[in-house]
């Protein structure tokens, strides 16, 4: 059975907002994207503005559905991923509001590119939004996490 998944990419200036957290795994400092589970009852438009503000503080606006995205953790479950673009107010500053994010960062592709990541999937979302991947929310407005 998958576990469902939201992710945010929020781009400002070139730069783009990610948090770091420890791998649970590992317990090393790993970036991923804004993101986390879809609680029971919960709708992924919801689930994904609550992730946002739960890691950064901000409140998100999804603007479209970048990908979904399947994954076989280290840990042996099946995620499914569904990563929104979208936008935080303009000169809003993002601090973590749950206690297991370290801190946020806004980072450029290529230094992203340099991090030790939480996934595949964290370089892997991005590099489908900058290539313009853009599906309506209407695909997943309904969808809900049953009880």
């Amino acid at each position: 059975m998958w576990a469902l998944t939201v992710a945010a990419i929020i781009e400002r200036e070139g730069h783009f907002l990610f948090v770091e957290e420890p791998d649970k795994v590992t317990g090393l400092p790993v970036i991923n994207q804004p993101a986390g589970h879809v609680e029971p009852g919960e709708a992924l438009l919801d689930a994904v503005r609550r992730e946002v503000h739960e890691e950064t503080g901000l409140a998100f606006t999804p603007e479209a559905i970048v990908g979904i995205y399947p994954l076989l953790a280290a840990n042996g479950k099946d995620y499914l991923r569904v990563c929104f673009w979208g936008t935080v107010p303009e000169g809003a500053n993002a601090a973590p509001q749950d206690a297991d994010i370290l801190r946020c960062h806004w980072l450029t592709r290529e230094e992203l590119r340099r991090a030790a990541l939480r996934s595949g999937w964290v370089l892997g979302c991005l590099d489908d939004a900058l290539a313009g991947r853009r599906f309506p929310l209407e695909l997943v407005a309904n969808i809900r996490v049953e009880r």
